[in-house]
This record gives C-alpha cells, sequence and structure tokens, in this order.
C-alpha cells in the first residue's frame, strides 16, 4: 500500500480523497491555487503546496507544477478527482512516466474511452448496446452525412467525439438543418477540445439517464455496483442523483451490469467507472463511459456500503477486488442534491463569503462540502460548494429525509439553489420517480421567477 498520495484536485472531492487517505493510514499531500488558500481541506492538511495562482491553467491543469510537488514531497501516488486532469491520458501517462502511480485506469483505456467513437466501437464489440448512429466520425462528404441522417431517422443529434460534460452537441430535427450543424458542431469542438471530429446518433425524445458503476482491477476482476438515476438535469449537467432507479425491473438493470462488467473484463480496464447509458422503452443505450470517480459516487456507497475511493486506491495499489459480485448487496434507497453556489432560478453564480454555515444532521444524512462559516467561495471555478446525501430503507423515507436536511440547511452570504431542491422534493413527477432528462427544463419552464 502507497505512504504517500498527492490529491490533484480541489473542493469537496479534494476533502473526499483526504479522508480516504486518512481513513486507510496513508498520508496526503493537497495542492491547492493562491484562491483556495483558506478551504477546509488545505487547512486540515498535512502537507499542503500551493501550485499557482487561481486560474486553473496555471494551477489544476498544470501538469509539471503537479508533478514536480509529488517528487518533492515523496508522493508516491497522484490521485486526480474528478474534473480538471482526470480524464487526461497525457497526464495519466506523464504521471506514470515520472515513477509515480495515477490512481485510475490506464492511458490506453482513457484514451479508449475519452474519445466517443472509440468508446462506441469498444461497446459494441463487447456487446453493450448503443444508440442507433453513424458506425464512426462522420465523413466530410454532405451527402453521404445526408444518407446517414435518413437512414438513423429524425431527429439525430451531431456530438463532438472529444466532448463531455454537455458540451459539444447539437439536435437537428430537420433535413435542411443537418449541414450546418454538423459544421458549427466541428468548429465548436475543435476549438474546445482540440478535436473537430463529430458523429451521429439517434435523437431519444425522453429517455432517462441511467449509469452503472463499475469497479475492476487489473487482474481481470470486474463488478458493478448497481445502477444511478441521473435524470434531473439542467442543459446537460445532472444536480439530483439517486440510487436505485426508480420503477426499472431488477432483470433489466441485471442484464445491463453484467455486460459492464464484462466489457470492463474485456478491454484490460482498471479502477473505477462508470458507464452512462439512456433508457426508453425498456431498453438501454451506451452513450458513453466516464474513467473517474463521478460526483455522484455517494449514493453507490451509501447503498452498496463499498467505499468507493478507497477501492480506487486498493485498485491502484495492486490489490485484487476483495468481493465478488454475488456479495454485492444493495440495501435501501438513497438520494443526492448538489448544492451550488448561484441563484436558484436564474442560475447566475453566486460567489462570496459565506457568512452562516449550517449543515444538516441526524439519521441517513451525510455532507459532502469544504466549506465553513467565513469560508470565501471563489469565483474561478464550478459553483458547487457540497452535496447533500440521505439513505433511507425506503424512497420515500430517503425523501422524507432529504426534505429534512434541506430545511435544516442554513447557507448565507450567498445565493445557493437550495429552495429549487426544496421545491423538487415536493413535486408531484419527482416524488413519483421515473421523470426523463427533458423533466427538469420543463418544470423551469412553467416555475419562472
Amino acid at each position: 500500500m502507497f505512504k504517500k498520495i498527492l490529491i490533484a484536485n480541489r473542493g469537496e472531492i479534494a476533502l473526499r480523497i483526504q479522508r480516504a487517505c486518512r481513513e486507510m493510514g496513508i498520508k496526503s499531500v493537497v495542492v491547492y491555487s493562491e484562491a483556495d488558500r483558506d478551504a477546509k481541506y488545505v487547512r486540515l492538511a498535512e502537507e499542503a503546496v500551493c501550485i499557482g495562482p487561481a486560474a486553473s491553467s496555471q494551477s489544476y491543469l498544470n501538469m509539471p507544477a503537479i508533478i514536480s510537488t509529488a517528487e518533492v514531497t515523496d508522493a508516491e501516488a497522484i490521485h486526480p478527482g474528478y474534473g480538471f486532469l482526470s480524464e487526461n491520458a497525457d497526464f495519466a501517462e506523464r504521471v506514470e512516466q515520472s515513477g509515480f502511480t495515477f490512481i485510475g485506469p490506464t492511458p490506453a483505456s482513457i484514451r479508449v474511452m475519452g474519445d466517443k467513437v472509440s468508446a462506441k466501437q469498444a461497446m459494441i464489440k463487447s456487446g453493450v448496446p448503443c444508440v442507433p448512429g453513424s458506425e464512426g466520425a462522420l465523413p466530410e462528404d454532405p451527402k453521404e452525412i445526408i444518407r446517414i441522417a435518413r437512414t438513423v431517422g429524425y431527429p439525430v443529434i451531431i456530438k463532438a467525439a472529444g466532448g463531455g460534460g454537455g458540451r459539444g452537441m447539437r439536435v437537428v430535427h430537420t433535413e435542411a438543418a443537418l449541414i450546418n450543424a454538423v459544421q458549427m458542431t466541428r468548429s465548436e469542438a475543435g476549438a474546445a477540445f482540440g478535436n473537430p471530429a463529430v458523429y451521429m446518433e439517434k435523437f431519444l425524445e425522453n429517455p432517462r439517464h441511467v449509469e452503472i458503476q463499475i469497479l475492476a482491477d487489473e487482474h481481470r476482476n470486474a463488478v458493478w455496483l448497481g445502477e444511478r438515476d441521473c435524470s434531473m438535469q439542467r442543459r446537460h449537467q445532472k444536480i439530483i442523483e439517486e440510487a436505485p432507479a426508480p420503477g426499472i425491473p431488477r432483470r433489466v438493470i441485471e442484464k445491463i451490469g453484467d455486460r459492464c462488467a464484462a466489457a470492463c473484463r474485456k478491454i484490460g480496464y482498471r479502477g473505477a467507472g462508470t458507464f452512462e447509458f439512456l433508457y426508453e422503452n425498456g431498453e438501454f443505450y451506451f452513450i458513453e463511459m466516464n474513467t473517474r470517480v463521478q460526483v455522484e459516487h455517494p449514493v453507490t456507497e451509501l447503498v452498496t456500503g463499498i467505499d468507493i475511493v478507497q477501492m480506487q486506491i486498493r485498485i491502484a495499489a495492486g490489490e485484487k477486488l476483495p468481493f465478488t459480485q454475488r456479495q454485492i448487496q444493495m440495501r435501501g434507497h438513497a438520494i443526492e442534491v448538489r448544492i451550488n453556489a448561484e441563484d436558484p432560478y436564474k442560475f447566475v453564480p453566486s460567489p462570496g463569503r459565506i457568512t452562516t454555515w449550517h449543515a444538516p444532521g441526524g439519521p441517513g444524512v451525510r455532507v459532502d462540502s469544504h466549506v465553513y462559516t467565513n469560508y470565501f467561495v471563489p469565483p474561478n471555478y464550478d459553483s458547487m460548494i457540497g452535496k447533500i446525501i440521505v439513505h433511507g430503507d425506503t424512497r420515500e423515507q430517503a425523501l422524507a429525509r432529504m426534505r429534512t436536511a434541506l430545511l435544516e440547511t442554513v447557507v448565507e452570504g450567498i445565493q445557493t439553489n437550495i429552495p429549487l431542491h426544496r421545491e423538487l422534493m415536493v413535486d408531484n413527477g419527482f416524488v413519483q420517480g421515473g421523470t426523463s432528462i427533458h423533466y427538469l427544463e420543463g418544470w423551469l419552464s412553467q416555475h419562472r421567477r
């Protein structure tokens, strides 16, 4: 096992990894930007090193600074968390070449799964169902693009091969708009991701977003840890997640889960990962794989009792998975809400000083957050300042606990989206369960402030 790990991230995930290391008896080093000097995980750190100014490009995305910090602090491994460099194959490669262990998949796996076209091709070969669409990147010939679209059937969605986070995609409803949409998406993809390749898929009208969490070791063992429903989204960004997914038959979930684990064994995947699917009319369609820990990993931890971050570390250290698929039990229901520093209805970021922070408590309530009273939320990064996660024996109990937790939570000095979450927890559509990925945007259009 590693003696010291460098945490190459910030915010709540940096604190989450720090806690996992401490529980395992592993020393940790946190890196931070000048804007994060007063963050909780920096104050609690055994070692903390400032690696640059507030701008991510000069700090959390600065590969040489992170690797040199690992060298001078005698760290043995680097945990990238999520976001920033977590799915950057070049970074993973440089970490390994510098003599450190990258706590994540191999650079080769990140490259294959990071390109949506190659990921889809790998899944088709592994027997994982995919959304009907182009077999690879779209060709240059407009006539061929039109032919593919006619075969797939309108509406279609054009996606950037190197995209992610809801960026680099366009829905096309008519043939007249097709070529222009392809050209615009190519241009945006090249600018945003350095890769202008785009591909086409059938646009599903009313799907749910359901994902499968997997763990795989380097000894070709792989398991899946149930599913999560992440359909409550705004502009392709998740704000509420839950496990298990309401209303989907277990046999259907088990079938797709087993296929995901088998795919990991086939491609030699290592570490934690998430297969993301659209689910419509009883069918699963693969859309992408995230080769890192997810923001929403706590809901899976609460229903399985498995610490996913600690498992990432153990796998990276060469250990075998300590359980088989049969030993994994799902218990109860968990719900997570993301707490963002933003206007709850206009979604304008609200950085600034938190004058009061009171976190909820009680049975089945977990809060993952790096903030505290008098903490200054910097304007330089993502607006998420924490997560409230609840667990209950049933979904009804989990909903009741979340309503109570949200009523107890006090954040003053900045705006947050807590009022929105309070409304959604009593909304009939969400309470019934099984809403589509378009539900929240429709709800927001009817509840404009």
